[in-house]
């Protein structure tokens, strides 16, 4: 154990943003259950740092990227715990206590919530089912899970790689040579957006092909591209 227990005081919650003000009324919550909330902006240009602002929440800014906002974020934050939100994921009710009997041991280094999907049909279903025996077999949880690590081990590991994509995949691979990572039972919650945009088949081959293109050594630029075109 721990010399000292880590606390529900000792959580900063991280969230990157990039025009997300549909989902600012969904944190609401969030300042009871943590230390504090850091939403870091990537310059949105909808409402979502005047919302964010409005209802209370440290706003950070700095240039757009999900690994150089996260990093902002963990500089800037003072708790002994990181979490690390994507902007349309919800955390269970609950997570508090598991996540501080995870990181309360020597035995994990970092770890992640189960994924579920709002309002998931069968494939979707089907898809986190897999993703979830990936995250727990693999050990490689990826950032739509809810990853959360102790403060001075991210920093130790040098934070996120600052790449266009796959910031959470690299981390985390990074970080399961030098520890366990603990993927908890208790599920977030993410959007479908994507999946429901591009369709669950077409959204899954491009993750897919993503993934190969990275172990195939393809410039993550392209990569990106790829992902968002």
């Amino acid at each position: 154990m721990t010399s000292t227990p880590l606390q529900t005081s000792d959580i900063s919650i991280i969230i990157p943003t990039l025009n997300e003000e549909t989902q600012v009324g969904n944190w609401g919550k969030l300042p009871l259950l943590a230390g504090e909330v850091i939403i870091v902006d990537g310059g949105s240009r909808d409402q979502t740092v005047p919302l964010a602002r409005s209802s209370g929440f440290r706003v950070e800014s700095c240039n757009p990227g999900r690994g150089g906002q996260l990093n902002h974020g963990a500089r800037s934050a003072k708790g002994k715990i990181l979490l690390f939100l994507h902007a349309d994921t919800e955390l269970p009710s609950d997570f508090t206590g598991p996540l501080l009997a995870c990181l309360n041991t020597t035995s994990t280094l970092a770890g992640a919530f189960s994924l579920s999907v709002k309002n998931a049909g069968l494939p979707l279903k089907c898809i986190t089912l897999l993703a979830n025996l990936r995250s727990r077999l693999l050990q490689l949880p990826y950032g739509d899970q809810g990853i959360f690590i102790r403060r001075d081990d991210f920093l130790r590991l040098g934070g996120f790689p600052e790449a266009p994509i796959m910031e959470d995949f690299i981390f985390i691979k990074r970080a399961r040579k030098e520890g366990r990572i603990t993927t908890l039972p208790q599920s977030v919650t993410t959007s479908a957006r994507r999946w429901n945009r591009l369709g669950v088949i077409r959204t899954t081959l491009i993750n897919q092909l993503v993934i190969l293109g990275y172990y195939a050594r393809i410039p993550l630029q392209k990569l990106a591209s790829l992902y968002r075109r």
